[in-house]
């Protein structure tokens, strides 16, 4: 999922300098973004804020609406790498605990610029940039595949894909209204533990499944 899109970016910076270079575009986009909003966050303002001339900032990116979707990129990135660490260290975990660690880690990278997270889940979905997001929520989804797979002797009978679909999509939906509106929910351990009861009441078996045999 690295920016490859021919609107997202122009080249792809190769040497340290062109690296560093993009990264204190995207650092200068980010802060404007999170403190003004999208409208402020034009290409001379950025360029002024990060230190190089507004053509340094052309050769990488053509509009401010690919520095946005550059900076969704890096997010969802950041958060499938976070994710496949967690899975792995998870691995050989009692239920409760894995359960609770991957509600956890989404709620952790949430937690990071909650500011920048609500402009990007309002402007991301209007400028093209939701394939990003659906090859996070498609990778999310196999690695929780996976790991229902692996565990389905804890678990009431269900459908891996199915009931992997249904769980991202839940906890996206939770943390990006928490999120949105109520950020505060997020600061403590409260949101955590509920969000991973609801999540163990749907996987574990219960007197329901027996109903209608």
């Amino acid at each position: 999922m690295s920016p490859s899109n021919p609107s997202q970016t122009r080249k792809t910076p190769r040497q340290r300098r062109s690296a560093e270079t993009v990264e204190a575009i995207l650092t200068a986009a980010a802060h404007i973004l999170e403190k003004e909003g999208f409208e402020a966050a034009t290409t001379n303002r950025v360029a002024v804020k990060a230190g190089v001339s507004i053509g340094s900032l052309y050769q990488y990116f053509p509009n401010k609406e690919s520095l946005v979707r550059a900076l969704n990129d890096r997010h969802t990135q950041e958060i499938l790498e976070l994710l496949q660490r967690r899975f792995a260290e998870i691995r050989d975990a009692p239920l409760e605990v894995c359960v609770r660690a991957i509600v956890q880690a989404m709620v952790d990278v949430h937690r990071v610029n909650p500011a920048l997270h609500r402009v990007l889940v309002n402007i991301v979905p209007g400028i093209g940039g939701l394939a990003e997001t659906k090859a996070l929520e498609d990778a999310a989804a196999a690695l929780l595949t996976q790991f229902l797979k692996a565990r389905k002797t804890e678990l009431r009978p269900l459908d891996p894909e199915l009931s992997a679909f249904m769980l991202v999509h839940a906890v996206e939906a939770l943390t990006h209204a928490a999120v949105l509106e109520h950020p505060e929910l997020l600061k403590g351990e409260t949101f955590v533990e509920e969000a991973s009861r609801m999540i163990l009441g749907y996987l574990r078996p219960s007197a329901l499944d027996h109903l209608g045999t």
